[in-house]
């Protein structure tokens, strides 16, 4: 688990940067200054996450159960909100309705706020 943290905080972290890129140069052109605000938003809270996974691969041992869903749920959660809110956000240009993709936000912000709940806890009970 801990190899897959770590894989995944830096590859999220990349992705960030490739599409904050993409973003600043590519869709500004082409999306409302809205749209591009929430892609902006996606693209920094992916970063968080990159910065979050990087740092519990390091610290957590993933001996315990809650360790591990400490990171599946920032790693899913992360996809989750992110990922729906690029959707979102190209929807218009696709020229899709991807509306269904709403609800799918909250909850993956819900599981990253569980996974920082999850590691307060962790450091609460393991005083470091």
């Amino acid at each position: 688990m801990k190899t897959i943290t770590l894989i995944f905080g830096a590859a999220y972290g990349m992705l960030s940067v490739i599409l904050g890129a993409f973003g600043a140069h590519a869709l500004k052109k082409i999306l409302s200054v809205e749209r591009l605000e929430s892609f902006e938003t996606g693209v920094r809270y992916q970063m968080y996450a990159a910065f979050f996974l990087l740092i519990i691969g390091y610290i957590l041992k993933f001996e315990t159960t809650s360790e591990k869903w400490t990171s599946i749920l920032m790693i899913a959660g992360t996809m989750l909100f992110s990922f729906s809110i690029y959707f979102l956000s190209l929807q218009d240009y696709l020229g899709v309705n991807l509306k269904f993709l709403g609800p799918v936000t909250p909850l993956g912000g819900l599981f990253m706020i569980l996974s920082w709940g999850m590691l307060i806890l962790y450091f609460a009970k393991n005083r470091i």
